[in-house]
């Protein structure tokens, strides 16, 4: 059992492992040992996690979601199985953690009077600037 925080922890039954053979370097142990890590949470069917949660889960891991609602994570950093093993579980509690914060509404406010006056003054400023570049005819 992975704890995320004092409300939701990840059971065993909701991750699967697999090993892979990673690409990169290693040399002969890269074609001989499978060190790379696939990490496979059911999401979507876990209890222990809010459905508040979910939806920002779902949105923060994009392509990593899959359709039937499970969070694959693949690790292939370093050459040792046991390390790769650590690094996927800690980016998945980080993900989780993540997703636990509710983002902070917008409040809409409005421009200051003064602020509107400045920007109106500036544009027509800027637009005489620009009436004066025109072609100088040859009587003047």
């Amino acid at each position: 059992m992975i704890r995320v925080n004092d409300t939701i922890s990840i059971e065993d039954w909701e991750l699967t492992e697999s090993f892979v053979r990673a690409s990169g370097p290693g040399g002969q142990n890269v074609n001989k040992v499978a060190t790379a890590v696939e990490l496979r949470f059911e999401a979507e069917r876990s209890p222990n996690l809010p459905q508040p949660v979910k939806t920002r889960l779902k949105r923060l891991a994009g392509r990593r979601w899959t359709q039937d609602g499970a969070l694959v994570l693949q690790v292939q950093d370093t050459r040792s199985q046991a390390r790769n093993r650590e690094i996927a579980v800690q980016r998945l509690v980080e993900l989780i953690q993540k997703a636990t914060v509710a983002p902070k509404r917008r409040i809409k406010t409005r421009p200051t009077l003064g602020s509107q006056r400045r920007r109106i003054a500036a544009k027509k400023q800027r637009g005489e600037v620009k009436s004066l570049r025109g072609k100088v005819s040859p009587d003047e």
